[in-house]
C-alpha cells in the first residue's frame, strides 16, 4: 500500500462520542454521578497510560474509573469496574461521520484508524462505523499510547504513504505528536478548545463537516490555523 493517500484518524472522541459514552456507562454502576466522574476520569486516564505504557486498554478505563470514583468518593463495586469496556463497542458514532468519511473515500483518500485502543475493543467498535477502514494502528499494536510517537511511526513503515493527513479531536494525544513528526493535520475541535501553541494545529473544524476541503488545505504550503 505504499504511495497511496492516506488520511488517520483518532477513534474516540473524533468519531465516536467518548463523553457521552464516559459519563452514561459511570451513571449504570453510579447513577446521577455520571458528569462528574466523566470529568474526574479524564484527569486521570493520560496518568494511568504514562504510568503503564504497555497495559491493556481495558484496564486503563477500569483503573482510571476507580481513581475517578476515589477522587469524588463515589462508592465503586469492585465488579463494575470493567463497565467501560463492557460498554465501548455501543458508544454512539457521531451524525456526521458518514457522510464525511464517505465524501473522503469517493475522492481517492484510504482510511485509517491510530488509537489508544485494544484490538479486541475497537474491533466492536468498527462494526458500528458506517464507513470502512482500510488499516488500524492499536496501543496494543504500538506497545504505547498516545501522545508517543509510536502508532505514528509503526503506520509510517507499514503502510508507506504517499501522501498523510492527520485527523483528531485531542489536541494533547494526537495534534501535539502530529505537529512534532511534521504531519499535515485537522483539528477536530468538538470541545471549543483555545490550543495552547497556535503553531500545532492547522484546519480547525467543529466537527467533520467540510472534512475533505479541510484535508486538502492541510496539504498546501502555509495552510491556516
Amino acid at each position: 500500500m505504499g504511495g497511496m493517500r492516506w488520511v488517520t484518524f483518532d477513534c474516540y472522541g473524533t468519531l465516536v462520542d467518548w463523553r457521552h459514552g464516559i459519563r452514561t456507562s459511570a451513571e449504570l454502576v453510579a447513577p446521577g454521578q455520571g458528569a462528574r466522574l466523566l470529568e474526574a476520569y479524564n484527569r486521570h486516564e493520560h496518568a494511568v497510560e504514562a504510568e503503564s505504557p504497555a497495559m491493556r486498554y481495558r484496564d486503563v478505563l477500569a483503573e482510571s474509573l476507580r481513581r475517578a470514583c476515589a477522587e469524588e468518593q463515589v462508592r465503586l463495586n469492585p465488579d463494575d469496574a470493567g463497565v467501560l469496556a463492557e460498554t465501548l463497542p455501543y458508544w454512539p458514532v457521531f451524525p456526521e461521520v458518514g457522510a464525511e468519511l464517505s465524501a473522503l473515500r469517493e475522492a481517492g483518500w484510504r482510511l485509517a484508524l491510530l488509537t489508544n485502543c485494544d484490538r479486541d475493543l475497537v474491533a466492536g467498535t468498527r462494526r458500528r462505523l458506517p464507513v470502512p477502514f482500510d488499516a488500524v494502528v492499536t496501543a496494543e499494536d504500538a506497545g504505547a499510547y498516545k501522545p508517543a510517537d509510536a502508532h505514528f511511526e509503526l503506520f509510517r513503515s507499514t503502510y508507506e504513504p504517499a501522501t498523510w493527513v492527520h485527523v483528531a479531536q485531542s489536541y494533547f494525544h494526537d495534534m501535539v505528536p502530529a505537529h512534532r513528526l511534521g504531519l499535515p493535520r485537522v483539528w477536530i475541535n468538538r470541545l471549543g478548545e483555545r490550543p495552547a501553541d497556535a503553531q500545532v494545529v492547522q484546519g480547525v473544524l467543529p466537527d467533520l463537516r467540510g472534512l475533505l476541503a479541510a484535508v486538502g488545505t492541510a496539504l498546501s504550503p502555509g495552510a491556516p490555523a
